[in-house]
C-alpha cells in the first residue's frame, strides 16, 4: 500500500515518567518485561513494543494497566538486542533501520538468533559430525524463534492456558501477522498497525481488534477502508475496526490523558475496547 515504503514519520509524543510494576527477566535469549497478574486465571498477554523499542515506559504502563485486569502480561524484546528507534534519528535512514527489524518476521529466523546460535554450537562442537552439527544447529533454531520462545515462557513459567496479543504501531503490525499464524492466540489488538494490502493478510485465525486514528498521517484512511472491505470479504472469524475521529497516532499508549480535554474520551474509549475484547475472547 501506499506508505509502506514510508512507514513514519512516527512521533514519540508523550514519554511517560513510569517506573513500572513489573520486572525484567530473561527468556532463553530474549529479555522481557514481565508483570504478574494479580489474580492466577491462567491467563497472559503479549504486548508488543513499537518502534521506540520494549523499555518505552508508555508500553510497560499499557502492559501493567492490561495486567491489573487479571493478565499476565509480558513485554518481550523483539528486537533482540537491537538498539530501537531514537526521537532524535534522522527519518532519511529510518527505512535502512527497519530492514532489520521486519515485524512479520518475529517468529523467524533472525541474524541476531543466528549470531546466538553460532555461539551454542561452537561450545558443542568438539568431536561431531558435520551432519550431526547441523541437526542440532536446526533443533536450536526450531526452539528458538522469538515469539515461540515467548510463548513458551508463558506456559511453562506462568502456566498460561490462554494467550492473546496487543500491539502499538509496529507491534500493531506484528499482532496482524501473528493472529494468522497462531492458532493458539484467543485474541488480538493490533493498534495502529500499518496495513500491507495482499491476499494473505485477511486470513485471521481467532477474533481480532483494529483501533486506528482519523488523522493518522502515517495510515491513511483509505487503508483502512481497503482493510475493513477485504476482512468483510475474506475473513472467517470475528473481527471489528475501529476509527477515532480526531485522533493522531500514537493516541492510546503515547498520549497523556491530561493533554487535552477533548482527547481523554477517546483515550480511555480505546483502551476500554481493548480490555474487554481481551475479556471476551480470552
Amino acid at each position: 500500500m501506499a506508505n509502506e515504503a514510508r512507514p513514519c514519520p512516527c512521533d514519540i509524543g508523550h514519554r511517560l515518567e513510569y517506573g513500572g510494576m513489573g520486572q525484567e527477566v530473561q527468556v532463553e535469549h530474549i529479555k522481557a518485561y514481565v508483570t504478574r497478574s494479580p489474580v492466577d486465571a491462567g491467563k497472559a498477554v503479549i504486548v508488543i513494543q513499537d518502534i521506540f523499542g520494549w523499555q518505552l515506559p508508555n508500553t510497560r504502563y499499557m502492559a501493567d494497566l492490561i495486567a491489573g485486569n487479571g493478565y499476565t502480561t509480558i513485554v518481550p524484546d523483539f528486537f533482540v538486542g537491537q538498539e530501537p528507534w531514537s526521537p532524535t534519528g534522522d527519518w532519511a535512514t529510518f527505512p535502512e533501520w527497519l530492514k532489520t527489524r521486519n515485524a512479520r518476521k518475529i517468529n523467524r529466523i533472525t541474524s541476531s538468533l543466528l549470531c546466538h546460535v553460532m555461539k551454542i554450537t561452537e561450545c558443542t562442537q568438539q568431536a561431531v559430525s558435520p551432519s550431526f552439527k547441523c541437526a542440532q544447529i536446526y533443533l536450536v533454531f526450531k526452539r528458538m524463534r522469538e515469539f515461540d520462545a515467548v510463548l513458551r515462557y508463558l506456559k511453562q513459567q506462568c502456566q498460561a492456558r490462554r494467550v492473546g496479543v496487543v500491539g502499538f504501531c509496529w507491534g500493531g503490525i506484528a499482532v496482524h501477522h501473528v493472529m494468522m499464524t497462531y492458532p493458539e492466540l484467543r485474541a488480538g489488538v493490533s493498534v495502529y498497525g500499518i496495513v500491507k494490502d495482499s491476499e494473505d493478510v485477511y486470513s485471521l485465525k481467532n477474533p481480532t481488534l483494529f483501533i486506528f486514528a482519523e488523522n493518522d498521517a502515517v495510515i491513511p484512511l483509505e487503508q483502512v477502508s481497503l482493510l475493513t472491505q477485504k476482512l468483510k470479504e475474506h475473513c472467517k472469524v470475528e473481527y471489528q475496526i475501529k476509527t477515532f475521529s480526531g485522533q493522531t497516532h500514537g493516541f492510546v499508549h503515547r498520549k497523556k490523558e491530561d493533554c487535552l480535554p477533548a482527547d481523554k474520551p477517546y483515550i480511555d474509549e480505546a483502551r476500554r475496547n481493548l480490555i474487554e475484547w481481551l475479556n471476551k475472547y480470552i
